[in-house]
């Protein structure tokens, strides 16, 4: 199977699917890497085990969805048949979405649909919750709100730091992701409304 996968920023769930594709725990090719920021420390680690990589600048684009068309484009030129999110912090168009239904995972670092948004880890610990962790979810229109696929907890210790909480959940990210990223190449993840359900290894 084909993935492409989308960063903005320093790449960690990208190196650990990386290694997940490099070890055969995921029988796939990543064909391609799409950032929205030149600096993105993802771009790097790409051309570092010789991955294409791309950088399109939001910037030349009026809409969001004629961003979208342009990534598109190149997404069928490699014949990518599925779109893995790695901190990529662009929200998708409907445009996108409609043409990729159910090929596009996300991971969240919180146990949605507890604390959506970009700040999970901060309204965590702002709001006092003694229980965080991280979902891998199908993308839909509504942003954090598409089929979960995988879910883990982490614990939010008495005094927790920002840093801490977030080193925790990044470890359980970097495991959780490309199990979900496997599950799907296997063909073992279905859609049924917003449950998904595994199917059994043939």
């Amino acid at each position: 199977m084909n993935i492409a996968v989308f960063c903005s920023g320093k790449g960690t769930n990208l190196q650990a699917i990386i290694n997940a594709v490099k070890s055969k725990k995921i029988n796939a090719g990543i064909k391609l890497i799409i950032a929205d920021k030149g600096n993105a420390l993802s771009l790097k680690r790409a051309e570092k085990v010789g991955i294409k990589a791309m950088f399109i600048d939001p910037k030349r684009f009026k809409s969001k969805e004629l961003f979208d068309k342009e990534a598109i484009k190149y997404l069928k030129k490699e014949k990518v048949e599925l779109v893995v999110l790695a901190g990529f912090m662009r929200i998708l168009s409907p445009y996108f979405i409609k043409k990729y239904k159910n090929r596009i995972l996300n991971v969240h670092p919180a146990l949605l649909p507890s604390f959506k948004g970009s700040r999970a880890i901060k309204d965590a610990l702002d709001n006092g919750a003694k229980v965080t962790g991280v979902t891998v979810h199908f993308v839909s229109e509504e942003v954090d709100s598409g089929p979960i696929i995988l879910q883990e907890a982490v614990k939010v210790l008495n005094r927790e730091s920002y840093a801490s909480l977030e080193k925790k959940i990044h470890k359980v990210e970097h495991r959780l992701y490309p199990l979900a990223i496997k599950l799907f190449c296997e063909g073992r993840l279905k859609v049924s409304g917003r449950k998904v359900i595994y199917e059994r290894k043939q």
